[in-house]
């Protein structure tokens, strides 16, 4: 079964791009054993995976670490944007986001790529290729943004929920664990970033 994307475009094998981008680069997506805490090797973790988060910018988000943990610990590890939309955290969520504003080369990319690991199955990874994909009106705060494109994200994974489910089976029947935000993610990367 396809996966159907904004525009009405469709990927017509969604677990071979899936398994393509897996098998690249592996480990970023190995299972995070601290979800409640929060740490320098978090953010070199995002670096690993692409983030390019400068030591000034790490000295500053580390100066936020007990924001960061106390929005972490309001938010269940196994929240997920496959559940239903009055399920979802989406307040704590935003004020998790909201630790991040005004600093000063953060942005949604660096962001999410420190806090997906932590809630694997609701943040989704907002880097440039993503949030042009998404595309929303810019509302007034940087957390109020960056929920409004995980909202959108969600409507994505709704509709090809079923699909992701098959894929992330699949996978998870060759040794990758990717939860289905992820799977999206490396889907809409696979088309859009080329």
């Amino acid at each position: 079964m396809p996966i159907i994307l904004r525009d009405g475009l469709e990927i017509e094998d969604p677990l071979e791009a899936t398994l393509a981008f897996v098998e690249a680069y592996p480990g970023y997506d190995s299972r995070d054993r601290s979800p409640a805490s929060f740490d320098e090797s978090d953010l070199r973790r995002a670096n690993r995976g692409g983030a390019r988060i400068s030591a000034a910018e790490i000295a500053a988000v580390l100066e936020r670490r007990d924001r960061v943990e106390r929005a972490l610990g309001s938010i269940d590890p196994d929240a997920s944007l496959a559940d239903a939309d009055d399920a979802i955290p989406w307040i704590p969520l935003t004020r998790l986001f909201d630790a991040f504003a005004d600093i000063s080369g953060i942005g949604f990319s660096k962001m999410t790529k420190a806090l997906h690991p932590k809630r694997p199955a609701l943040i989704p990874l907002l880097d440039s290729v993503v949030q042009a994909y998404l595309v929303t009106d810019t509302p007034e705060s940087f957390a109020e943004h960056a929920t409004a494109l995980v909202r959108r994200y969600k409507r994505e994974l709704d509709r090809n929920h079923s699909v992701l489910r098959v894929v992330q089976q699949e996978l998870a029947s060759r040794g990758h664990r990717l939860t289905e935000v992820r799977i999206l993610d490396l889907l809409i990367w696979s088309v859009y970033a080329r």
